[in-house]
């Protein structure tokens, strides 16, 4: 079974589910996709020389071997989804607060 597969769809999902529920609607502003851009520049440059050197190592029965350069594209996913989640509390707390 691909374990990490499954939990990297099923974060993007709660991320898209959370946006809805929080109404922050942070899928909707133009500033969100540059900071991905910009998250993922650095996620490519670290992650890729942690996966091409061998020093973090996946295992291919957990994921799907669809890989962009070396990195799996289950982290990428990972990835959108941990910045989606962070900025959605953020902004969910920062209203709060006001």
């Amino acid at each position: 079974m691909k374990e990490y597969t499954i939990l990297a769809i099923a974060s993007v999902l709660l991320a898209l589910i959370l946006d809805r529920v929080t109404g922050v609607r942070v899928l909707e502003k133009r500033e969100f996709y540059l900071f991905l851009l910009v998250i993922f520049f650095f996620k490519i440059l670290v992650n890729g020389y942690l996966t091409g050197k061998d020093i973090v190592m996946y295992n291919p029965d957990y994921f799907l071997r669809i890989r962009l350069g070396s990195i799996p594209m289950e982290d990428f996913l990972f990835g959108f989804s941990m910045v989606t989640t962070t900025i959605i509390f953020w902004e969910s707390f920062k209203g709060r607060k006001n």
